[in-house]
């Protein structure tokens, strides 16, 4: 197992997606543990007033980007978030992601290749198991994604295993469940636009801006009829990718694992749990399902604790909310709306 403080790699850290919501707040604690930071972003998405590492404004798209950036910063090893990540948007248009993801990631691996980085850590999601048949889902579940969305990343990860076989990539590929939560001093959270998270979204009724909370079914085989996440702190993903980028620098070998705290709550749950931290009432209002929501999906993953040696820190979801709703309500209208 190994130590997260133990990551000092020997040169920097290129951060691509560094600038989008988990990508800041691991570069905030590369950053805190000494480690020189590189994000690479090319803020479609991201935001740049939350990073104070050094940016390089680039698209991994264009492989002369990628080719410069390497070359000027000479990491030694790299942090992949940048991705789409909508499943809706992922089913009406599938071309985008497999342009911004699979052949963006491609071209990243290639740039790596000729430039002789070796180490990669990258942002995948529990999305690759589709319906899950066993509930919590262990770490080795059979990958049969049904979005385009989760097939994108499927395919990343497959790139990864190829590279490493052929070329002597090694990686990481970290399947989380539903990240949420904000840094603990509130400087940096969710902003996404549109916004499709469940937390950020109740928050944004408790401070007046949304009507009412939708809830997408009440019939569901679950203790209150709605369906049941796994929420998984952010700070507590950041950790988790120090300690993937500290095992391969260690020459361990690759790892593929979960990420989940292994327990699950309703969306009435969270609600419900937003009302007592907010002090809002919090209106809901139960609609028809939406096609594609599994009743229930919860790591019972163990590797990442095995391997790693993470545990989440930030385990009980009235923390995840209180650190969101510490964002949120100092930082209404996100990062757009700070002087």
């Amino acid at each position: 197992m190994v130590d997260s403080q133990q990551v000092a790699p020997d040169g920097p850290v290129l951060v691509c997606g560094g600038a989008g919501y988990i990508g800041s707040h691991c570069v905030a604690l590369l950053e805190s543990r000494g480690v020189e930071t590189i994000v690479f972003d090319n803020l479609s998405t991201g935001h740049r007033e939350s990073i104070t590492a050094p940016l390089v404004e680039g698209d991994l798209k264009d492989r002369a980007s990628i080719a410069a950036a390497l070359a000027e910063h000479k990491p030694k090893a790299v942090i992949h978030f940048a991705a789409k990540c909508y499943v809706g948007e992922s089913v009406t248009d599938p071309a985008i992601y497999y342009r911004e993801n699979v052949h963006a990631t491609w071209n990243l691996l290639e740039e790596m290749r000729a430039a002789n980085v070796t180490d990669i850590v990258f942002s995948s999601t529990c999305a690759t198991y589709g319906e899950p048949t066993e509930v919590p889902i262990p770490d080795n579940h059979r990958q049969e994604p049904i979005n385009p969305y989760g097939r994108t990343k499927l395919h990343m990860e497959h790139m990864m295993r190829d590279y490493s076989r052929a070329y002597g990539l090694r990686y990481a590929a970290l399947r989380y469940f539903n990240a949420a939560g904000a840094s603990l001093d509130g400087s940096i959270g969710e902003d996404h636009q549109p916004e499709t998270h469940l937390i950020p979204l109740v928050i944004q009724v408790a401070l007046g801006q949304r009507e009412k909370i939708m809830v997408f079914g009440d019939d569901y085989e679950t203790r209150d009829g709605t369906c049941i996440r796994d929420y998984i702190h952010v700070n507590d993903l950041g950790d988790a990718h120090l300690r993937a980028l500290a095992h391969l620098q260690g020459g361990k070998g690759n790892v593929e694992c979960h990420l989940g705290t292994g327990n699950g709550f309703t969306v009435m749950e969270i609600i419900e749990a937003a009302r007592e931290i907010t002090g809002h009432a919090i209106p809901a209002e139960i609609v028809e399902r939406r096609e594609g929501d599994p009743a229930m999906l919860v790591s019972g993953g163990t590797k990442a604790h095995d391997v790693l040696g993470w545990t989440p820190q930030r385990g009980d979801v009235k923390d995840v909310i209180r650190d969101a709703w510490g964002f949120l309500s100092k930082s209404p209208d996100g990062y757009s709306g700070r002087s």
